[in-house]
């Protein structure tokens, strides 16, 4: 069932962060489209990005190429480096915008840097966004970024944020097609668990092809040599090696994670399949309460439940605590640099 936030007699408001950047180009004709939240759904566009000219005239210019496509859904488009614009009455916030990583930066500087930032995103959505506006994090370190954002926006509803681990689910699924030589429509139910990084844990065991379980399908030694030695690697390493081939970071792929991330959570999920989201956790397979974790998740009428009670081996056990521990070590430095009290449950 669909969200009740979607309405065929008024438009969403969708605000993107990020806007003059590739992700960006790549998902704004999408969400115009009606890829994203239906074929009738009408939108009204805010466009935020940096108050710096050159980006404030890329959105521009990306305003005019959305004007010129004519789209019938689309019925306004907002540009602005002020929050209080990009972020009044928004029903749905894409924040692709992040401080990116740089030579020579540690983690932790990364990790401070964008808590300042997700700081006062979070702060100026608490005060200007509709009250049910769902939220989802692209920009990276996105499961603590989001951590901050709910941290920062009390007046709005944890289970309403969420970051994307939609694109490791969709390589970890496209990986597992190749290996069968099958259409990735035949692969349902792969899992991320955790933070979105190298620690993440693409888990196949409740995964199935046309019905039938994965790991008894991989049946070949060479499928089997890679669900072992291979599949979890590659999935991890899938954005690193894009960089290393392209030059930089993955960006269509990205967005249409985000299309699928955003449809499966405004129209919800086919009975029998889940996909991967992260979200505050409720408690469930051992992970503290509130921390931003990769689950695999059901939804209906806008609302996500993490499916539980799932076998796990003993090494996806062993690796999703692994990754729970760097999401610890995570959030403790951000709420350490912004003076926030850690969740009794994360101490």
């Amino acid at each position: 069932m669909a969200s009740p936030a979607l309405s065929t007699d008024r438009p969403l408001r969708v605000a993107v962060t990020g806007a003059a950047g590739m992700i960006a180009y790549s998902l704004l004709p999408q969400i115009c489209s009606g890829a994203v939240f239906g074929s009738t759904q009408h939108v009204i566009l805010h466009l935020v990005d940096i108050p710096v000219d050159a980006m404030i005239q890329k959105m521009e210019a990306v305003k005019m190429e959305l004007e010129d496509c004519a789209f019938p859904l689309l019925d306004g488009v907002i540009c602005t480096a002020d929050l209080a614009v990009g972020f009044k009455d928004v029903e749905v916030v894409v924040f692709l915008g992040a401080f990116p990583r740089k030579a020579g930066m540690e983690r932790k500087d990364l990790l401070d840097k964008n808590a300042g930032i997700f700081k006062t995103q979070g702060q100026a959505l608490d005060a200007y966004a509709a009250r049910h506006c769902k939220s989802l994090v692209v920009g990276n370190p996105a499961n603590t970024n989001c951590a901050t954002l709910i941290a920062m926006a009390p007046g709005l509803p944890p289970a309403n944020f969420s970051a994307l681990t939609r694109l490791d689910h969709n390589r970890a699924t496209s990986q597992i097609a190749l290996q069968l030589g099958k259409s990735v429509a035949s692969i349902k139910n792969i899992i991320i668990w955790g933070n979105h990084s190298a620690t993440q844990v693409p888990d196949v065991g409740a995964a199935v092809a046309d019905g039938k379980s994965v790991v008894d399908a991989m049946s070949s030694a060479e499928q089997k040599a890679f669900l072992a030695d291979s599949f979890i690697s590659t999935v991890q390493q899938r954005g690193a090696a894009v960089i290393g081939k392209r030059g930089s970071s993955s960006a269509f792929s990205a967005a249409n994670a985000v299309v699928d991330h955003l449809r499966s959570w405004f129209l919800g999920t086919p009975a029998g399949t889940h996909v991967s989201m992260a979200v505050p956790s409720d408690g469930s397979y051992n992970i503290p309460k509130g921390l931003v974790f990769s689950y695999p998740v059901t939804i209906a009428n806008g609302e996500w439940t993490v499916v539980k009670d799932l076998p796990l081996s003993e090494d996806v056990q062993k690796r999703i605590e692994v990754t729970k521990q760097e999401l610890l070590g995570e959030q403790k430095i951000a709420f350490t640099t912004l003076g926030i009290a850690l969740p009794e449950s994360s101490l």
